[in-house]
């Protein structure tokens, strides 16, 4: 394998590069990323009962969340953009009376994965949740933003372990 075939961001010279995906096919590809936001009990009833103060915080962050994965290959420097055929985000209360969960799952028919797409919609997603309710809570923490799973690829399918 030569340089320009390996899935690098540094040319032989150790310089930044965009990786060359360019004879590779056009394969389906799906990502699925997880975002947990951790906020008092009593921020957690607020957002759920629908009366925030700024708004609807989870139609904003949802539009947040999308309009994000659509544009990551203007926020991650080596990222393709890439044609996006889907992306939902959605939110669900944890198990716990503290923790908020984002996930996103994202598909394209591409040369490369989508795994940054879902990735960068859970978080800008979690941070607008974040921007919507500090007016009542400071403390909230984006405690976790992880790859769940990704299919697709040369690489083929990754699912992560509890």
């Amino acid at each position: 394998m030569d340089a320009d075939d390996e899935l690098t961001h540094l040319d032989r010279d150790g310089q930044a590069r965009m990786v060359d995906v360019g004879e590779k096919d056009k394969t389906d590809r799906e990502a699925r990323a997880r975002a947990t936001l951790r906020m008092k009990p009593e921020t957690r009833r607020v957002l759920l009962s629908g009366e925030v103060p700024k708004g609807d915080a989870l139609a904003t962050a949802r539009i947040a969340g999308i309009q994000a994965a659509k544009r990551t290959s203007e926020l991650i420097p080596l990222c393709h953009p890439l044609a996006i055929t889907a992306c939902n985000v959605a939110f669900e209360p944890a198990d716990d009376d503290q923790r908020f969960v984002v996930e996103a799952s994202v598909r394209c028919a591409d040369r490369t994965g989508v795994e940054m797409e879902a990735l960068t919609a859970v978080t800008v997603a979690a941070l607008t949740l974040y921007d919507m309710l500090k007016a009542i809570d400071r403390g909230m923490a984006i405690e976790e933003v992880v790859l769940v799973e990704k299919q697709g690829g040369r690489s083929g399918h990754y699912r992560r372990k509890a």
